[in-house]
């Protein structure tokens, strides 16, 4: 009787289809073609540390192993998830017996490392600075955020891709024209629409095509034909790539907000709908949105912020689908609403004058006077009430505190509600002009 369990188990399509050479490289063009700053280090066989930063499944430990074979150096892979300190050092001290030894040099590949925390990239290093191994880092999230200085300052960051459908196309046709060599599926056929449906569902990751295409290869008999619901049915529980907390996340927020900013309310909606598609939580979004409607609509039109928190509370109150269609409809809203940011630039200047400045006090006129002994020190003394003033306006008065000027923090634009604000405004400041030149008594009169 045959003991499975004793049996090795076979590799993932993935794993033996892993480059061998630097010509089966699927991918990165912008790094690797001739005379771009990678390939050529590559070739050249140059030894630098550096760090691989892209989204999973774009062949960042790829390229560490080509990199350690290329210059014929021993390939040490490490991951943040499960190694700590004490592996760092003793992947140090196995580098420096190796070489002193062979004198060989060490490829530390570190898979994640911006899980690693500040003290555990501190140990690293010592070693890079001294050589004792060519330290490449691979990570998902921007290491300007996720990678300390002294780390960073000692590599050189590469940026990798999402892989192209052509490059996905490429994955494709090597696995199935490599039945031969073992390597690759067994002898059968891709539909084309099954090859579209594949690329789509891959979202640029090159593993999770070779993945689906394992499992489509599954499902079919030798000599058979993967079909496009062959794919459907091994891709039914496809999950979009999406980060919640890392960069794919900020890019896509970031994304929509600008779009709404520009009154393009169709990619607004796209990338809405891409954020939603990914996982992204309904709330977030309509806390954005309300955000968008403050910054770039403002007085504009009043009414975009109003929609934003009705969207927000249907999300609140239905959930989905009723909510995302009122956020949705507010986005859409808000994109093609007239645009300022007067409000907000304001807010930031008298914000960045505030903590600059002293905390004066403020101006006894203004102050409310409801006991005998604040009468008899002058607080409110003064005061002019402005319903009690022609237009309702006291022309002339001062309201900043008295070492102060009056400063223009808010200037509306020529857009929306706001150019009747600006006309109103700019009204009023020519009655303070006028009154500048003449006397004004105070009313005293008392505020209901």
């Amino acid at each position: 009787m045959t003991d499975l369990f004793s049996q090795e188990a076979p590799q993932p399509l993935a794993s033996r289809m892993r480059p061998r050479t630097l010509e089966e490289y699927v991918g990165q063009d912008h790094l690797l073609d001739k005379g771009k700053p990678l390939g050529e280090a590559l070739r050249q066989g140059a030894l630098h540390s550096m760090i691989l930063w892209g989204p999973p499944g774009v062949g960042k430990t790829t390229l560490a192993r080509l990199f350690s074979e290329l210059v014929d150096g021993y390939f040490q892979s490490m991951s943040a998830v499960l190694a700590g300190v004490k592996d760092i050092r003793k992947a140090a001290e196995d580098a420096k017996s190796r070489f002193h030894l062979h004198g060989q040099k060490t490829v530390l590949f570190v898979d994640e490392v911006h899980r690693f925390n500040k003290s555990q990239q501190d140990a690293f290093l010592p070693y890079v600075e001294d050589g004792t191994v060519v330290f490449v880092g691979a990570t998902t999230e921007n290491p300007s955020f996720e990678v300390n200085n002294a780390l960073l300052s000692r590599c050189r960051v590469y940026v990798l891709k999402a892989l192209s459908g052509k490059n996905l196309s490429t994955l494709a046709d090597n696995a199935l024209s490599q039945q031969e060599k073992g390597l690759g599926l067994r002898a059968i056929t891709l539909e084309a629409q099954a090859r579209e449906r594949l690329i789509q569902c891959a979202d640029g990751d090159g593993r999770r095509l070779l993945n689906l295409l394992e499992l489509a290869g599954d499902l079919v008999t030798d000599g058979g034909v993967i079909t496009a619901d062959t794919v459907e049915a091994v891709a039914s529980h496809d999950v979009r790539r999406f980060d919640k907390g890392g960069d794919v996340f900020y890019e896509q927020i970031s994304a929509l907000h600008k779009s709404v900013r520009g009154s393009n309310p169709d990619a607004a909606l796209y990338w809405m709908a891409r954020m939603l598609d990914g996982g992204c939580d309904p709330l977030y979004v309509a806390r954005r949105v309300v955000r968008m409607a403050s910054e770039d609509i403002g007085n504009a039109d009043p009414r975009g912020l109003q929609l934003a928190l009705n969207a927000w509370d249907v999300q609140s109150r239905l959930g989905s689908p009723e909510g995302e269609l009122a956020i949705a409809q507010a986005v859409v809203y808000l994109a093609c609403a007239p645009k300022s940011n007067a409000v907000y630039m304001a807010f930031k200047a008298v914000m960045a004058d505030v903590k600059a400045e002293p905390s004066y006090d403020v101006p006894n006129h203004l102050r409310n006077a409801p006991t005998k002994l604040m009468k008899q020190l002058d607080m409110g003394r003064d005061y002019r009430y402005a319903h009690s003033e022609e237009q309702a306006y006291a022309a002339g008065e001062h309201y900043f505190p008295d070492e102060m000027e009056a400063r223009q923090y808010y200037q509306p634009v020529e857009r929306g509600l706001e150019i009747k604000i600006g006309e109103k405004l700019a009204h009023l400041a020519e009655l303070d002009r006028k009154a500048s030149s003449e006397p004004v008594q105070p009313t005293n009169a008392k505020v209901k």
